[in-house]
C-alpha cells in the first residue's frame, strides 16, 4: 500500500497541469449544463455502428459517446484543455478522438475512459454506477460529524463520492489498484468539493485505518483478458465481492457499514455468492441485509463459454452493518 504521490519533479509537473485541465474542463462543462449518461458497452456499441454516427456532430459525441471528430466540432478552448491533458489523440485518418469520458452521476460530472475499455487499467463508469449512487444513497444512513469514509476499487470514485457528499464535513479515502483511476477519481473528488486522500491497495486487508462507511463496487465478471476492472476471479466472478466484504469487515468501527453493489452468477437457481457471504459472515455482530436490484443485466455475457453454466446475472446490493458495541 502507498499514498499515491508523483514520482518525480518532471512527472509532478506533468500530471499537475492535466489535473488543472481536466479541472477547468469539468468547470466549463458544468457552465454549459453539459450532461451525459453512460450506457451498457453493448448499448453503446449499437449506437455508434449506426450510420449516421461514424463522427462526433457535438461535444456529447466526443465526451460521451467517444466518437472521432474534428476539431470545429469542439469549441477552441475546450479543445485545447484536452490537449493540456494529454487526453486527446490524433488518428490515422486524421480525425481526433478524446481518450475520456465525462458522464453526469446524481448532478456531479465524472471523468472516466472513453469507449471502448479494451486497455488493462481503464477506469469503468456505467450502469451499475448509476444504481450503486442510488444505493448509497438510500442505505447510507446518519454518518458522526467526520466521519471517515473508504470507497474501494473507486474506480471514478462515484460511490465514495456520492457518500461525501451526502455528509458534509467527512473524509473520503479512495483506494484502488489502479494508479489512472485514482487519478481521475481525485479530480472528480476535487471538482466536488470533497475531502479526500487517495491510497494505492491491492485488496482492503492492505489498509490499517478505520471507517465509519466501507462502499465497494468489486468487478464480477468472467473475464479471459483478466482486466483489473472487470475480473472478479473465480466463484463465477464473485471472488473478489466475497473478499472485499471480508476484508472489510476489519476495517468498520462498531456501527459502521459496508455498502456492496455488485453482480452474481445465479446458477441453477442459486445465487453463488450469498451461499458463500452466509458461509463467512457471523450472525452475532453483524445486521445482514441482501437483496437484488436488478434481476437480469449483462444478458449478452451469456454468450460466452465462460457462463454456460449460468442462467443469468443479477444485481444486488449487500449493507453489512456492525451491531457489537453500537450505542
Amino acid at each position: 500500500m502507498r499514498t499515491s504521490k508523483g514520482s518525480g519533479h518532471g512527472e509532478e509537473g506533468r500530471q499537475t497541469e492535466r489535473r488543472t485541465a481536466l479541472k477547468q474542463l469539468l468547470a466549463t462543462l458544468r457552465a454549459d449544463d453539459y450532461r451525459f449518461v453512460t450506457a451498457t458497452p453493448a448499448t453503446h456499441r449499437r449506437v455508434v455502428a449506426r450510420a449516421d454516427r461514424t463522427r462526433a456532430k457535438n461535444l456529447r459525441d466526443v465526451l460521451g459517446w467517444s466518437l472521432p471528430f474534428t476539431s470545429d466540432v469542439v469549441q477552441p478552448a475546450v479543445l485545447e484543455l484536452l490537449q493540456r491533458a494529454g487526453a486527446v489523440e490524433q488518428r490515422d485518418d486524421g480525425l481526433l478522438a478524446a481518450t475520456i469520458r465525462v458522464s453526469s452521476v446524481r448532478g456531479a460530472l465524472f471523468l472516466h475512459s472513453a469507449y471502448p475499455t479494451l486497455a488493462e487499467d481503464s477506469v469503468f463508469l456505467g450502469p451499475d454506477s448509476y444504481r450503486f449512487a442510488d444505493l448509497i444513497v438510500a442505505r447510507m444512513g446518519r454518518l458522526p460529524e467526520g466521519a471517515q469514509i473508504l470507497d474501494y476499487g473507486a474506480g471514478a470514485g462515484v460511490g465514495g463520492i456520492t457518500a461525501a457528499r451526502g455528509r458534509p464535513g467527512s473524509v473520503l479515502t479512495l483506494a484502488d489498484i489502479n494508479p489512472k483511476a485514482l487519478f481521475l477519481a481525485s479530480i472528480n473528488a476535487e471538482f466536488t468539493g470533497v475531502d479526500h486522500r487517495t491510497v494505492e491497495a491491492g485488496r482492503p486487508a492492505d489498509l490499517t485505518a478505520e471507517f465509519d462507511l466501507i462502499v465497494t463496487h468489486p468487478p464480477f465478471m468472467m473475464d479471459d483478458g483478466a482486466r483489473a476492472y472487470r475480473d472478479g476471479g473465480d466463484l463465477y466472478g464473485g471472488r473478489l465481492s466475497l473478499d472485499w466484504v471480508c476484508d472489510g469487515m476489519r476495517l468498520l468501527r462498531p456501527g459502521g457499514k459496508i455498502i456492496l453493489h455488485t453482480g452474481v452468477s445465479i446458477v441453477d437457481g442459486r445465487d453463488v455468492l450469498l451461499d458463500a457471504l452466509r458461509e463467512r459472515i457471523p450472525s452475532a455482530g453483524w445486521r445482514f441485509d441482501y437483496h437484488e436490484l436488478d434481476p437480469d443485466i449483462f444478458g449478452d455475457e451469456l454468450d460466452q463459454p465462460a457462463y454456460a453454466e449460468v442462467e443469468r446475472i443479477a444485481a444486488v446490493g449487500l449493507v453489512l452493518t456492525r451491531t457489537d458495541g453500537d450505542g
